[in-house]
């Protein structure tokens, strides 16, 4: 039987719901690979010092703008750093200046995470000012408990801070970024329409075997880390199921290959170079090509209330070999599956 599966592939542009631009010169090197297949990307806001005032976050957003290639009208998402000290106040100047979201990172959880939330009961009037307001609460959805193992991080902090938050908060929008597991899957699919989901490229091509796959392979080291087999298929289905509580968010996080590869190495995956074409890799394989459009471009504005793009892109089926390494400023970045070969590539 002849192949029936398309050789080409035109999708409404996408958008990033989940992106790390860092600033500077890594801002610089990194930002055209998402401004070339996105039009708009939530930007995460765990710089140094954080993103923690309205006022930073709309300074932020510039420096993005002005570092655009020539010609691009790539849209940043500003998005501020949730602390235990954020008062609600600055809740409702970020609404009125257009800051997307709020982003809760558990105090040493991941990059740059050290003034982060200890405990949520200490931002409950801030999230109250959130509810109101209609702004998104995303959350990186890990205990940092060092008696929970690490493969259980996300399961355990359904049970001890989403039940519990979304009780205390019924109507507040959350978004549980990088989803991991079959449990958190299962969570967002029955938790009704306050609730959705980010998945990664990564989560969804690799289990954690791959970590160790050839020796100790450190760019597939990212947080939340790779999980089991039965994990990654339950987030293959997920994304790949239609639901609209799922969507696009790479969590591509450039690091300097060097301190990727040094004893205690950096966490995150540099997918933002081949972004759609690992995602059209993975709906491809499980037979669902026809349902990334609605995944990559209409779940996460429908979510976040705002406007559909109205752009177009197009995908075409050829293998083509990633490079091994990009410039990364005065050092040098590598990317997801790079030096591989990758059987979708997007057309200029």
């Amino acid at each position: 039987m002849a192949d029936a599966r398309p050789d080409t592939l035109t999708l409404t542009r996408p958008d990033d719901w989940h992106l790390h631009l860092r600033d500077g010169a890594a801002l610089a090197a990194v930002l055209p690979d998402s401004a070339r297949q996105f039009a708009r990307a939530i930007v995460m806001p765990n710089l140094k010092p954080p993103v923690t005032t309205t006022a930073q976050a709309l300074a932020y957003r510039d420096r993005i703008l002005a570092a655009r290639p020539a010609g691009s009208d790539f849209q940043p998402l500003p998005t501020l750093y949730l602390t235990d000290r954020l008062p609600p106040d600055e809740i409702v100047r970020a609404r009125e200046a257009g800051i997307v979201a709020v982003k809760m990172y558990p105090a040493g959880a991941t990059t740059n995470s050290d003034e982060g939330v200890t405990d949520l009961r200490h931002c409950r009037p801030t999230l109250e000012a959130m509810q109101r307001a209609g702004l998104p609460l995303l959350l990186h959805g890990e205990v940092t408990d060092p008696a929970v193992d690490l493969f259980d991080r996300e399961a355990v902090f359904i049970d001890r801070v989403m039940t519990p938050l979304r009780a205390d908060f019924p109507e507040l929008k959350i978004v549980f970024e990088h989803l991991t597991t079959r449990e958190g899957a299962q969570y967002v699919a029955e938790a009704g329409r306050w609730t959705a989901a980010t998945l990664t490229p990564q989560h969804l091509l690799y289990n954690r075997n791959a970590i160790f796959q050839g020796g100790l392979q450190p760019h597939l080291y990212c947080l939340p880390v790779l999980k089991g087999e039965v994990h990654r298929q339950a987030l293959v289905a997920a994304a790949t199921s239609g639901s609209d509580r799922f969507f696009l968010g790479t969590d591509s996080a450039p690091h300097a290959a060097q301190f990727k590869e040094q004893a205690g190495g950096h966490a995150g995956c540099y997918s933002a170079h081949s972004a759609l074409e690992l995602y059209a890799e993975v709906f491809d394989a499980a037979g669902a090509l026809d349902r990334l459009e609605a995944f990559a471009a209409f779940h996460g504005p429908d979510f976040y209330g705002l406007p559909r793009n109205t752009g177009r892109v197009t995908l075409r089926r050829e293998d083509w070999t990633l490079p091994a390494s990009l410039p990364f400023g005065d050092a040098t970045l590598k990317p997801l599956r790079g030096g591989q070969v990758l059987p979708w590539r997007m057309l200029p």
